[in-house]
């Protein structure tokens, strides 16, 4: 039996939309007068997020709360590239189907977004001179549209995805903090990647939902204590971290985290935990920073 099959793949989404589009239509754009969005760490799930009620309720509550952003700038676990490069800003940008072993539906969905072009060059103004990042021909991939079609239904947000360059906590807190000014100007700064992350060590139990392994509260729990703390250090040591390193066999999940942090106004300032809970046996520990 395929552990990723469901009777009616997306049927959770199919009931979530309606309702979700006339809320997402119903936000209040935002304003200069409101302030510098957060920037937000999502752990994006892929798709079965599709068929997880709550997960969607909660996500979708979370943009409720937000103004609607003027743009959206996503760094995804799942584009790992050096130098910095982005998507491309066209309009209707196609989607990156990134994922195999789920039903075929979610491969024929869609999410085209505006022109992005503005947001591409205020990107490249923000960067240190010669750091300017490439415009590319690539898409959307699902650790950016899986989750923005949930928050952001109405797909009328211009969105760009720029690359992960590095692993490294330092110089990912430093484009983050290069990042910062764009919040100041209705641009919403997303980290997307998942708390816990060790799909290799999956059982038969998790994917039903029966169990959460130890590995995954130890690293969550101790992921928690040092946010609430503004523990930048203990963070940037997450390779010693209880759980490792099976809550994160490689990397990539966890440190599109300190793109957020380092858009902070205070990167050792408190953040705020959206969602909590797991998927899987998975922390899904989303959370946003002012």
């Amino acid at each position: 039996m395929d552990p990723f099959a469901t009777a009616h793949p997306g049927a959770a989404f199919d009931a979530f939309e309606p309702a979700a589009r006339e809320r997402a239509a119903r936000r209040a754009p935002w304003t200069p007068e409101d302030g510098p969005l957060p920037a937000l760490y999502v752990s994006h799930g892929a798709p079965p997020l599709f068929d997880d009620a709550d997960w969607m309720a909660r996500l979708g509550a979370w943009a409720d709360r937000l103004p609607t952003p003027r743009a959206i700038l996503i760094v995804s676990a799942h584009w790992e590239s050096a130098p910095l490069a982005l998507s491309s800003p066209e309009p209707g940008t196609p989607l990156v189907y990134d994922f195999g072993g789920f039903a075929e539906r979610f491969s024929r969905m869609t999410y085209a977004t505006p022109d992005a072009s503005a947001l591409a060059a205020r990107v490249a103004a923000v960067l240190p001179d010669g750091a300017s990042p490439h415009l590319t021909r690539r898409g959307l991939d699902h650790g950016a549209w899986v989750p923005l079609k949930v928050m952001y239904p109405l797909g009328d947000v211009p969105v760009l995805q720029m690359s992960l360059p590095t692993e490294d906590p330092e110089r990912l807190l430093a484009v983050g903090a290069r990042l910062r000014e764009l919040r100041a100007e209705g641009v919403l700064v997303v980290g997307s990647g998942f708390m816990t992350h060790g799909l290799p060590f999956l059982t038969r139990a998790m994917l039903a939902g029966q169990t959460t392994p130890g590995w995954t509260g130890d690293f969550d729990a101790w992921a928690a204590e040092a946010l609430d703390h503004g523990d930048l250090e203990t963070l940037s040591r997450f390779h010693q971290a209880p759980g490792m390193p099976y809550a994160h066999p490689t990397a990539e999940h966890f440190v599109p985290l300190f793109v957020t942090l380092g858009a902070a106004t205070d990167p050792e300032g408190p953040v705020t935990t959206a969602i909590d809970g797991h998927m899987w046996g998975l922390s899904r520990r989303s959370l946003q920073v002012a």
